[in-house]
């Protein structure tokens, strides 16, 4: 490698965090942005300025955008309450899903999704094929996606306000939980998920799960050591067995989803042309300026 080459890198995007996290920033000033024509774009803008932040900051060469598809998954069929507590859809964020993928192809993107599966499985898959040749990044809000952290792949969790970041590592994830990779599957097990809606182990929360985890390094470590737990605590895990079990399928991210994508496809490299064009369309031409397209 020369000085001036680039190190290989990929970037997957957690598609839907990055457009929930733009619509909302923009809807709940109760301003939304649309073109002449009406047709909301809130969620685009501000998606595009998130991504092209990131991609400023952690200059990748290869990138791919991750996404969930309408329907249920193999999580939905296991446990039917699966995401069952989440409303529906704003009508303004609704034309958004189909026109961002249509922006990302703009740009180049690959957008990549998988019937029955979420777009966490789709990026974790994709970081394990692609980490067998290069160094992956993986961009969300979501903190689920800590338990793909490895020697090859970093997790970039966006937080409040423009271009913060938090970036995971094996090091400093030990650091800042005391956990490893994998013991993120093991809390969640114990303590459940209410975005995801399951239970886990009712009664036991956060502070109580980690603890064990820590302490046992596993579930299946606590189970063979519930003679040593508090009555309380040991009682909780025995009468809810099933469901720890049950939640800890659901919370592990899956890896062998059959998606694929070829490193030439998602190397990142703009058709000025093409995308200027798509920016103007959607009436976003400061866009054009903010990523150096020069308008002629």
């Amino acid at each position: 490698m020369t000085a001036n080459e680039q190190r290989q890198s990929v970037m997957l995007v957690d598609g839907m965090a990055l457009l929930f996290r733009a619509y909302f920033a923009t809807a709940s000033s109760g301003y939304i942005r649309r073109t002449k024509a009406g047709v909301p774009t809130n969620a685009i803008y501000g998606f595009i300025r998130y991504f092209w932040d990131a991609v400023q900051t952690f200059n990748p060469t290869h990138v791919v955008c991750c996404w969930d598809l309408g329907g249920g998954t193999f999580r939905g069929q296991q446990f039917a309450a699966y995401k069952g507590n989440r409303p529906d859809a704003p009508d303004d964020l609704i034309p958004q899903f189909s026109m961002i993928r249509d922006v990302m192809d703009s740009l180049g993107v690959p957008n990549i999704s998988a019937e029955g599966y979420e777009a966490d499985d789709c990026i974790g898959t994709l970081a394990d094929q692609f980490g067998r040749e290069m160094d992956v990044m993986v961009l969300s809000g979501d903190n689920d996606l800590l338990q793909l952290v490895s020697d090859r792949t970093t997790v970039i969790i966006m937080k409040k306000g423009h271009g913060n970041y938090k970036v995971y590592t094996p090091e400093s994830l030990y650091e800042e939980k005391q956990l490893r990779p994998r013991q993120i599957i093991d809390v969640k097990a114990l303590m459940g998920d209410t975005s995801d809606n399951y239970p886990g182990v009712k009664g036991i929360g956060e502070k109580t799960a980690i603890k064990l985890v820590q302490e046992y390094e596993s579930v299946e470590g606590i189970l063979e050591n519930l003679d040593q737990l508090s009555k309380s605590v040991r009682a909780k895990i025995e009468a809810d067995l099933d469901m720890l079990h049950l939640s800890r399928k659901l919370a592990e991210i899956h890896c062998c989803v059959p998606v694929a994508c070829s490193l030439d496809v998602c190397q990142l490299s703009l058709d000025h042309h093409q995308v200027i064009s798509k920016f103007e369309e959607l009436e976003m031409k400061s866009l054009c300026s903010l990523m150096g397209l020069a308008i002629s």
